[in-house]
């Protein structure tokens, strides 16, 4: 919904058949500014071909960061631009978040040993590219 919060309940019709009228509601549900927030981010989603974007970005970040030399990273996973770096048990990746937060760049920090790079769908391939060198500059300095 871009920066309006919107909401959708999706299931099979069995499921559905249990609410009744004013059983279920939601605080914007059916909200006609959500609504139209949320059609307009579809249409969006859609022309600009950010699904498919997503996954060619995702595919060219994983490459390069499995480019990287960096004897503590095991694994390099993901799915589009939801991306994560899996250091060897018992590293704390908290110090490479803050090592990259001083060099320019956001990461996410999850279970110890984990760092998430979640990058916005519209970023382009040049911010991207960007983004890949403070990695780079950051991952070869860890001992």
């Amino acid at each position: 919904g871009g920066v309006i919060p919107v909401s959708a309940v999706v299931a099979d019709k069995h499921i559905m058949e249990v609410f009744t009228p004013g059983s279920h509601g939601s605080t914007f549900g059916g909200y006609p500014l959500a609504m139209a927030v949320g059609k307009a981010s579809i249409e969006v989603l859609e022309e600009e071909k950010l699904a498919d974007k997503a996954q060619e970005l995702g595919e060219f970040f994983r490459s390069e960061v499995k480019k990287i030399t960096c004897d503590k990273v095991v694994q390099v996973r993901g799915k589009g631009l939801l991306n994560a770096v899996v250091f060897e048990e018992g590293f704390e990746a908290w110090d490479v978040c803050i090592a990259l937060k001083e060099a320019g760049l956001l990461a996410k920090q999850t279970h110890g040993n984990i760092i998430r790079f979640a990058p916005p769908l519209v970023i382009t391939k040049e911010e991207l590219t960007e983004g890949l060198s403070i990695i780079k500059a950051v991952f070869e300095k860890i001992k």
